[in-house]
């Protein structure tokens, strides 16, 4: 199971001081989490895609990851959202691929529609075409990956004749590929039908909701012949924050939660971390917690944190890291290496996935 961080980017004054870094703090902030994370022996880092305040996160996360690709050695780089909507899939099929080759296969994306209205216009959409550009760019996309010669025609960009997206993908494997939604069951079908991964990032929804939308892509994961249900590729978010004793982790976390971005002013810290995966205590509470749902939603493959937003110090966010690595995730793969059957296949690799396409084609060689 593979254990990492993901992060929004955002530049929101820290409550409890009045100061608010700079976008050039921010920005190097995160490439020192990420660089933690690898340290930690976290095994994925993730950055959304954002194009307005107040968030720092990279409107084309290719530059971050490509930089990060360069400063780290094993860590796998994805995006924690990729819009599929508003960006060109000719463009994310040349800029992706070509990432695939500097990071040595260690990339993966993250589509989702993106839940800022306003992006749309800005790039010529209209957000009622949301599910419709999702579903037409996306196939759109597959193809330039696995065709080199591609004739196509659609409803929201201009036609291709003829066209190659360069580079190709590394060993003629695209970037694996997982659809995040939080409520579009449009989307948990889609990731079913091409068998791709289905990523849950349910920081804002209570388990019965999660459980829905994994039940929903298990069950036509199934139907469209890639496996068993249990064999279907599942990732959820997360959201977290400790200290040694769970009294001081809420006491410290509790203005920040209050001011933050998205649902500050709303709910109670309590209220919320009952109803979310939010988990505000020590690290043995944020292990019992995270260890519990699978009960829910079937062993899964990929979890990733939330640690480093609503204007929390960037000391304290790698404080988060540092015990993720060295008390939670140690005890967490502990638990769901025990549990988890011998057929439901681990998170797909580039290396595991060019290894199986290996052994295909010697298959292949045989029979013949």
């Amino acid at each position: 199971m593979q254990f990492g961080i993901f992060t929004v980017g955002d530049v929101t004054t820290d409550p409890t001081t009045g100061t608010t870094v700079s976008e050039n703090e921010r920005i190097k902030h995160t490439v020192e989490l990420a660089r933690l994370a690898e340290q930690v022996g976290l095994d994925v880092f993730a950055t959304g895609e954002h194009h307005n305040p107040p968030f720092a996160a990279p409107a084309n996360p290719t530059v971050l990851l490509a930089h990060l690709a360069a400063v780290t050695e094993r860590l796998v780089l994805s995006t924690s959202t990729t819009l599929i909507t508003t960006n060109d899939p000719v463009r994310l099929a040349e800029d992706y691929a070509y990432l695939q080759h500097l990071a040595d296969g260690r990339i993966d994306l993250m589509m989702g529609r993106g839940n800022t209205g306003p992006v749309y216009p800005w790039f010529g959409k209209d957000i009622r075409d949301g599910i419709p550009l999702a579903v037409e760019n996306y196939a759109l996309l597959r193809r330039l990956w696995t065709e080199e010669n591609v004739t196509w025609e659609g409803k929201y960009r201009t036609p291709l004749q003829s066209f190659t997206s360069t580079p190709r993908p590394l060993d003629g494997i695209a970037p694996f590929v997982w659809h995040g939604s939080i409520r579009s069951p449009e989307i948990a079908e889609q990731a079913a039908y091409y068998g791709d991964g289905f990523f849950h990032n349910n920081i804002f929804w209570p388990m019965s909701h999660t459980k829905q939308m994994v039940a929903l892509y298990r069950r036509r994961f199934a139907h469209y012949g890639h496996g068993s249900a249990d064999q279907a590729i599942v990732g959820l978010g997360g959201q977290v924050f400790m200290r040694p004793n769970s009294q001081d982790a809420v006491r410290e976390f509790r203005p920040y939660f209050d001011n933050a971005p998205v649902y500050g002013h709303g709910p109670s810290l309590e209220d919320f971390s009952r109803e979310t995966p939010l988990t505000v205590g020590s690290p043995q509470q944020v292990v019992e917690r995270y260890a519990g749902m699978a009960d829910a939603v079937g062993d899964y493959q990929r979890q990733l944190f939330l640690v480093d937003h609503a204007g929390l110090p960037h000391r304290t966010a790698m404080e988060q890291v540092e015990l993720l690595g060295t008390q939670v995730v140690p005890e967490l793969r502990k638990i769901a290496a025990a549990r988890k059957p011998a057929h439901v296949p681990d998170a797909p690799t580039h290396a595991s996935r060019l290894a199986a396409g290996t052994a295909k084609h010697e298959d292949l060689e045989v029979t013949r």
